[in-house]
């Protein structure tokens, strides 16, 4: 039996000194809404086999399970023990008794980045301006840049009219040759506020010798104003120059001194990786996808760094863990270092000359996930789906997230989670055959394998998934129908509501600013500001 750990004893646990993996099953849209702790990293139990293995690598660490104190933790307990994870708690009355015990409990996701970033501009007093004042100084045609520090399809979906995509881990590393002089002014923007803070203030903590500022509240307070969105822009960095190289590894080394940056040689990290029983750890290539793509070293995981920084409990589930981080020339690494450290995050480490001393892997590796066994699922060709549908015989079930789902999917399929099959199976109407899908037909696996122990009707899974269906231009539909669940199964953006969307905006940009007084009470986190 699992044995369950006190609020007192918890809140001990994560302001002491050793390695904790503090894990919420519930699903993230529940997750967002209801609270949690503020580093809990989430973990649904609709995906628990596939992201346990990179989240917590080391199966000896302590790890708390939290849940709504509903007894979800325990099923997942008992799912993590057969996996072989030995030190399991289980946090007493779930985040409820958190919450009854005088904690605070926090609303959203990534909230440790998003406080994070709101600390750094108190502390650092990152200049600013609004968007009114970035569209004076537009129309006046003032010597002005504007960087968007978000990924690329985040800034190709809508962006601010001229913006170039930088994403944040790029802008030091390209800011030489993104700019025309050195009297251009440079806005940084994301779509709310922590990369336009982060953005900005790293260019500024690297001594980039422009002015710079960060928009304030990003595409959200443009967008608030009226002012009109592009949509399909494609502005973005080329290959770096010679000169914006050696810019770059300047102000690198800047950032290193200031911050106290630390380098490990292949020899210190192949030491480490021979103690993976006593340390949790975390390969990270924090370049650009394309270029892991192209070749990245083996076992390590690709985490552009102004994602990382942004979302780093999408990376790293478990505090206090080695981060060792990669890219070609030490910049973009450093810059996100420099960041990791700032937010309380011990044991940080560039790795020097990552790239040189090993044979490179190219594309994009599956990540480690819990094996499943396939043998008992029985597959279905999409041709052959489509004519059992045609006759009536078989209903699809859909497990992809809401707004895949809600993008496109089967015509006649049911949307359902995963973790709560058990529920609402049994409302999914018919008493043809289950045929489970999701969107490259990985989760809905596992899905599957869970309603062969729970329906007498006859299971089977897409082969390939719903992208399958979609490559052989079968008919799709879109929007919200046949829900057989509560679309709380992730955190909606604001831009991905229908409705309401300004109020959305208006919602989230308050939730972000009120981040740090909640933090400051809370008391568990552990921020740093280093004086310039």
């Amino acid at each position: 039996m699992t044995k369950e750990i006190s609020p007192k004893e918890l809140r001990s646990w994560l302001l002491d000194d050793h390695e904790l993996a503090l894990v919420d099953v519930r699903e993230e849209g529940v997750f967002g809404a209801d609270g949690h702790l503020l580093f809990a990293i989430c973990l649904p139990m609709s995906r628990l086999e596939l992201d346990i293995l990179s989240l917590i690598p080391r199966k000896s660490v302590r790890m708390v399970l939290c849940d709504g104190g509903d007894g979800l933790a325990k099923k997942a307990a008992d799912k993590l023990r057969a996996w072989g994870y030995s030190d399991l708690s289980i946090l007493s009355g779930g985040v409820p008794g958190w919450a009854a015990a005088g904690n605070v409990i926090f609303r959203g996701v990534n909230v440790p980045s998003k406080a994070f970033g709101e600390f750094i501009e108190i502390e650092s007093r990152t200049p600013n301006i609004s968007a009114v004042e970035l569209k004076e100084a537009m129309d006046n045609d003032e010597n002005i840049v504007v960087l968007d520090s978000r990924p690329f399809n985040e800034y190709n979906r809508m962006n601010i009219p001229s913006a170039i995509d930088c994403p944040g881990a790029e802008l030091v590393y390209r800011a030489f040759d993104l700019v025309d002089d050195e009297k251009q002014k440079i806005i940084v923007n994301c779509a709310g506020r922590t990369r336009s803070i982060i953005g900005a203030q790293s260019l500024i903590n690297a001594g980039v010798p422009n002015q710079v500022v960060a928009l304030r509240n990003g595409t959200m307070g443009w967008a608030l104003e009226g002012f009109p969105l592009e949509t399909g822009s494609d502005r973005t960095f080329s290959n770096i120059s010679q000169k914006g190289m050696e810019s770059a590894l300047v102000y690198a080394d800047r950032v290193a001194q200031r911050f106290g940056v630390e380098e490990i040689t292949t020899d210190l990290l192949q030491k480490w990786q021979k103690q993976k029983n006593i340390k949790s750890l975390f390969l990270l290539d924090v370049r650009n996808p394309d270029e892991y793509e192209e070749g990245h070293l083996p076992g390590s995981i690709s985490a552009p760094g102004g994602q990382l920084v942004q979302a780093t409990d999408k990376w790293a589930g478990v505090l206090k863990g080695y981060l060792i981080l990669i890219d070609d020339n030490g910049v973009r690494a450093t810059m996100t270092a420099s960041w990791l450290k700032q937010m309380g995050w011990p044991n940080v480490f560039v790795l020097r000359n990552a790239l040189n001393e090993f044979e490179l892997e190219k594309g994009f590796p599956q990540l480690p996930q819990i094996v499943l066994d396939n043998e008992s699922i029985v597959s279905i060709k999409p041709k052959s789906l489509l004519k059992s549908l045609n006759q009536g015989l078989v209903t699809v079930v859909d497990v992809a997230t809401s707004l895949e789902y809600k993008a496109s999917h089967i015509p006649g399929s049911w949307w359902a989670i995963r973790s709560r099959l058990e529920e609402t199976l049994s409302s999914i109407p018919g008493n043809g055959g289950l045929v489970f899908t999701s969107s490259d037909g990985t989760l809905a696996a596992y899905a599957a394998a869970d309603a062969l122990l729970l329906t007498d009707r006859d299971v089977k899974l897409l082969e390939g998934g719903t992208g399958s269906w979609r490559s052989m231009s079968f008919p799709e539909k879109s929007g919200f129908e046949n829900m057989a669940d509560i679309n709380n199964d992730i955190q909606y953006k604001a831009y991905d509501h229908d409705d309401n969307v300004e109020t959305h905006m208006e919602e989230y940009l308050s939730w972000e600013t009120g981040l740090v007084e909640q933090v400051e009470r809370d008391g568990t986190a552990h921020f740093k500001y280093f004086p310039s």
